[in-house]
């Protein structure tokens, strides 16, 4: 089997299918101020991963391959970009992603997003709707604020909180299989 074909195809159907999300990911994570935008992130880290695709074992998360570059890509924009200005990174949202990352092969894509899914469901109502607003929908937490009355810092702590529980069943879920 070619890996270079099989990655870059991986690759090219994740980035097609799943590019606006990618975009408000990132919109999510950078700063108004960021020097650079979405796209520039998203093209440069898809340029790095397409033309390394042949270094690299079989990509079998893709997804967790992808998101995982961006948010390095993120990090590295950030630290050269004002140093006065910083994001901080959820850690319950990077311990998520490793979840996601370091899953068995039994594991596609399709079945990890149906768990994500399934868990985000089970949410009480108030965190199911940060979660979707900010991470799926891309709002910010000033606009969701000016939308219900919710101060920021609430909505912040509650996204906090919805993740770290995400995290939990995500993880009973996976180990329940």
């Amino acid at each position: 089997m070619n890996l270079e074909s099989e990655n870059n195809k991986k690759l090219k159907d994740f980035f097609g299918r799943e590019y606006q999300s990618l975009k408000r990911y990132v919109n999510t994570k950078i700063s108004d101020t960021a020097n650079r935008d979405a796209e520039d992130i998203i093209q440069d880290v898809a340029l790095k991963l397409f033309s390394g695709a042949d270094r690299y074992a079989p990509i079998n998360n893709v997804a967790g391959f992808v998101y995982r570059s961006i948010r390095n890509k993120i990090i590295d924009v950030l630290r050269t970009s004002k140093p006065t200005r910083s994001v901080a990174i959820d850690n319950n949202l990077l311990e998520l992603a490793e979840v996601f990352n370091n899953t068995s092969d039994d594991y596609t894509s399709e079945k990890m997003i149906l768990i994500l899914k399934e868990c985000i469901q089970q949410l009480k109502p108030a965190y199911k709707d940060i979660i979707v607003a900010v991470d799926f929908e891309g709002y910010t937490y000033k606009e969701i604020s000016n939308e219900t009355g919710i101060p920021e810092g609430t909505l912040m702590s509650r996204r906090h909180r919805a993740i770290g529980i995400l995290y939990k069943k995500i993880e009973l879920e996976i180990n329940n299989y």
